[in-house]
């Protein structure tokens, strides 16, 4: 009897397996993206000038990540639309359309720092941006267009994987992880422009507004049906996580050796990874600097494609992977613009000036998030749009704290700005 319990727990567990590798993909993906270039950045820069004082922010950053990403993947579940095509049905085009150009200014700035990304880590391997750039932008161009969503999502998460340079490169670093880990539990506070920039800086590239767009989109066309809604939350749960894991390393990395060595400024994340080389070794530095180009890559490929996705459904367009050129010509021609606007903006640009592009877009993201999550919010406790499945009282309590904590630290960040010295502490 007990073999053929065993067989038959075997068969449940291989079947429940497979159905969640079909079901894998929108979370995870949308959630490594979010540590592209500009967040790598930010994340080296909070290492490198605060040490491991900001790691507590990982924590609540990530509860707050997996509600506000599950409540995506569920409406697409639930309603089969994408978040801009809700939008315009409920609130409609006007609004819609300023909303579409906040963020594709937004996310145009974001695509500009993966391809300055894309040239800074190529740059510690001695290779001309002039090169890999539009090299690099020819390949995600040409991976897009012409695959399909199948193909494209099997490349997006084998690169997934190679985020794992990152704690390797951490543990080259030999940090001091008894500081780390109760820095991680204890929070700590500082009332000045920069702590504050930066922790809006993180919370808008941990949070990102194109996250929401792109995820809801992904269910859609990947096609995810109800009865698979809990295997779709466990892929947004384990990819919400695996990010800021990867972000604690990052972070972890850049403390225990720019910030300790007291020289603390770095001027890109490629800087991050030069800066490692004497302090951590050349592996350290080597693989820092992989995992950016990677990264980056991966990134400039997703962000133009989740602007091209929410635009053409804010404004009732063809859309998707699966379609051909000539079947969603704005949905391409719009994704090929983008791709084209960032990578000449880095070959033209000199690095000097590409350098506030990708912090500041970070820090729009954050400004932005708190509109795109009252939008989220109204429409994901609307019953006659989510019936059962409509938000509990948790998901819109951590939601709402969310949105409320974005809008605080951002006029704390501008009374900080003009104001330096006069905040209450």
């Amino acid at each position: 009897m007990l073999p053929v319990l065993n067989s038959t727990r075997v068969r449940h567990f291989r079947r429940n397996l497979l159905i969640f590798l079909a079901v894998l993909g929108p979370g995870i993906i949308t959630a490594n993206v979010d540590n592209d270039a500009g967040g790598i950045y930010t994340y080296s820069v909070a290492g490198a000038a605060y040490g491991y004082s900001l790691l507590w922010t990982l924590i609540p950053i990530t509860v707050a990540l997996i509600v506000v990403q599950e409540m995506v993947a569920r409406m697409g579940v639930v309603t089969g639309k994408g978040l801009a095509d809700l939008i315009r049905e409920e609130y409609g085009l006007r609004t819609t359309f300023i909303l579409m150009v906040l963020l594709l200014v937004a996310n145009l700035g974001n695509t500009v720092a993966n391809f300055a990304g894309l040239a800074s880590g190529m740059s510690v391997f001695g290779a001309s941006r002039f090169i890999v750039v539009p090299l690099g932008a020819l390949i995600i161009w040409l991976l897009v267009v012409k695959g399909t969503y199948r193909v494209v999502e099997n490349v997006f998460l084998a690169a997934c994987v190679f985020y794992l340079a990152y704690p390797v490169s951490c543990f080259f670093a030999r940090p001091d992880w008894s500081h780390a880990l109760v820095s991680t539990v204890k929070p700590s506070f500082h009332f000045d422009a920069g702590y504050l920039y930066m922790m809006v800086g993180m919370v808008g590239t941990t949070i990102a507004p194109w996250m929401q767009f792109y995820q809801q989109a992904s269910v859609v066309e990947k096609g995810i049906k109800l009865k698979n809604y809990a295997l779709a939350r466990w892929d947004v749960i384990v990819g919400m996580i695996t990010t800021d894991v990867v972000a604690f390393f990052i972070i972890v990395a850049c403390a225990s050796t720019i910030y300790v060595s007291g020289s603390r400024h770095i001027g890109d994340a490629a800087d991050a990874a030069l800066a490692l080389r004497p302090l951590a070794g050349h592996a350290a530095g080597a693989l820092f600097a992989f995992g950016l180009v990677n990264a980056s890559l991966f990134a400039a490929s997703i962000l133009p494609l989740s602007t091209a996705y929410y635009v053409c459904e804010g404004l009732g367009l063809e859309s998707g992977i699966n379609k051909r050129f000539n079947e969603a010509p704005v949905f391409y021609w719009l994704y090929t613009g983008l791709i084209v606007l960032g990578a000449l903006s880095v070959v033209l640009l000199s690095e000097a000036k590409q350098v506030p592009i990708i912090l500041l877009s970070q820090v729009a993201n954050g400004v932005l998030l708190p509109v795109v999550l009252i939008f989220m919010l109204r429409l994901s406790n609307r019953e006659d749009l989510m019936g059962n499945y409509r938000n509990s009282r948790f998901f819109n309590t951590i939601a709402w704290t969310t949105s409320i904590v974005m809008i605080i630290l951002t006029v704390l960040l501008l009374v900080s700005s003009f104001f330096p010295g006069h905040l209450p502490v």
